[in-house]
């Protein structure tokens, strides 16, 4: 994993792991990153200087995290696990299948798949509801 600086168009700084530099330029054209303050997906990779991660580092960020922090990723991580559980995989139709359940052209049932910013736009300038899902790096193994 590679720990990136971020920020937004309206200059919040942030950080974002990510695969490689590739799967952050993949995540970022889909609308995938956004920023935690403002929302915009407007993202772009700050310039940073490179760090070397030790086994203590990475002791010092785990016990750096509060308890409540722990407790609510735990939270998030369950609600993708039911979500996938229990709802359709449509893969990059998702926007399509979510018109269809919207419109009534087909019958209701929970859906998740890839799609793209634009069509992400789209769906919510129609009023189809959705709601993007944390990917967690253990996701992506």
């Amino acid at each position: 994993m590679i720990r990136f600086s971020l920020h937004c168009d309206k200059d919040h700084e942030f950080e974002g792991w990510f695969r490689n530099n590739e799967d952050f330029d993949r995540q970022a054209k889909r609308g995938l990153v956004s920023c935690p303050v403002c929302d915009s997906q407007s993202v772009e990779k700050a310039l940073m200087a490179p760090s070397v991660s030790t086994a203590s580092a990475k002791e010092k960020i785990a016990v750096g995290m509060g308890e409540a922090q722990r407790a609510l990723i735990e939270q998030m991580r369950e609600l993708s696990r039911k979500v996938r559980d229990n709802a359709d995989y449509v893969g990059d139709k998702f926007a399509e299948e979510a018109r269809k359940i919207h419109f009534g052209e087909t019958d209701p049932r929970g859906i998740y798949g890839e799609a793209t910013q634009e069509e992400v736009t789209a769906l919510v300038d129609e009023g189809v509801e959705i709601m993007p899902l944390p990917v967690f790096p253990e996701d992506r193994n």
